[in-house]
C-alpha cells in the first residue's frame, strides 16, 4: 500500500488547499499566523511533505472560509 502522502487523493487535497488559500488572499505566513503555526507548517503541507488529519483540515477550512466538504471529493 502506498503511503498517504504519495497518493493521487493527497495530491488533489493539497491542490485544493493551495487554491483555497490563494482565493482567501492569504500568504503562507498569514495563514500560519491565523493557526498559531509557522510558515514552514503550511509550506510542508502544500509541498505534500506533511499528512493532514481531520482536525487540521477543519482548522485550515475555517481559515480559508470553506466547508470541510470543499476539500473532500
Amino acid at each position: 500500500m502506498d503511503k498517504t502522502i504519495f497518493t493521487k487523493s493527497h495530491k488533489d487535497l493539497v491542490a485544493r488547499l493551495i487554491k483555497a488559500r490563494r482565493e482567501a488572499k492569504l500568504r503562507q505566513a498569514e495563514a500560519a499566523a491565523k493557526l498559531g503555526k509557522t510558515q514552514s507548517y503550511i509550506s510542508k503541507i502544500e509541498a505534500g511533505q506533511r499528512r493532514i488529519d481531520i482536525v487540521q483540515l477543519k482548522e485550515l477550512a475555517a481559515v480559508y472560509k470553506k466547508k470541510v466538504s470543499h476539500f473532500i471529493h
